[in-house]
């Protein structure tokens, strides 16, 4: 079986607050925001944040839904208080059901994905609203394995000014969580996009990131084949799926493609 390396906890960690911190400042802004879901993603960005930038530099946007999880405020309180940073809670649901009013006809699974991206989309125009309105820039929380598999809203979850974790798995993620002793409720909550009561992340995608992450690393670092990857005792289904996935989704990753015609 094909494992992900390991990484030095320590030496990321440092990396990553030096990374924030050189790329906010080269801006010319000292401040950032961020949206604090009460998600690992979200919290352990905020922890980086504020040893970066100083705590009372750093914004968390609480942005709960009328489905939104009690305990999704709960653990991002958890990390307002662990971090020190400053916070405020905007409510989104009025904007996202004035918008959402146009899809309820439409069969539930596609509702249900309509809201959720209206939700996503709503909460990044709040973040960057906030953005203008303090000088502060928007930090992202997206990971390498959502990225790589496309498991964000394009132009929701997915933009930002500056992402210090998004060339890092999940699996790598959950431990460097631990090294950094974030609150054990966060570490070991099924990661979730926080869209209704119930959801998670593996939930939707069919397949846990522990056994996606060293597929993901094999087939698009280690450059090795679908038959590869399945021969070294990787699950086939699994193997097909992200073989599939992760191509059918990199439009997501690149700019819009714009047409390169002769001036007339």
């Amino acid at each position: 079986m094909i494992r992900l390396p390991e990484i030095d906890h320590e030496r990321v960690y440092r990396e990553l607050v030096d990374f924030i911190k050189k790329e906010v400042y080269a801006t010319g802004m000292k401040k950032a925001v961020l949206g604090l879901s009460g998600g690992l993603d979200s919290a352990i960005v905020s922890f980086l944040a504020a040893k970066a930038l100083g705590p009372e530099n750093v914004t968390g946007i609480l942005m709960p839904y009328r489905t939104s999880s009690r305990s999704s405020i709960d653990d991002a309180m958890k990390m307002v208080e662990f971090t020190g940073i400053d916070h405020k809670v905007i409510e989104i649901t009025d904007a996202v059901d004035t918008i959402a009013k146009n899809n309820m006809t439409d069969p539930e699974r596609l509702r249900a994905v309509r809201l959720g991206n209206i939700m996503a989309r709503v909460r990044m125009i709040t973040l960057f609203d906030f953005s203008t309105a303090h000088d502060a820039i928007v930090l992202g929380t997206g990971n390498k394995s959502e990225i790589m598999l496309g498991y964000f809203t394009l132009f929701g979850d997915g933009a930002n000014a500056v992402n210090p974790i998004g060339n890092i798995y999940k699996t790598s993620i959950f431990q460097l969580s631990e090294h950094l002793g974030l609150p054990g409720s966060v570490v070991r909550k099924a990661p979730s996009a926080d869209l209704f009561e119930g959801q998670t992340d593996e939930g939707e995608l069919g397949f846990e990131y522990r056994k996606m992450d060293p597929v993901l690393h094999a087939l698009f670092d280690l450059g090795l084949s679908a038959s590869e990857v399945i021969a070294q005792g990787h699950d086939r289904e699994l193997v097909e799926f992200i073989s599939r996935r992760v191509p059918a989704m990199r439009y997501k990753t690149k700019i819009p493609v714009i047409s390169k015609i002769e001036p007339f």
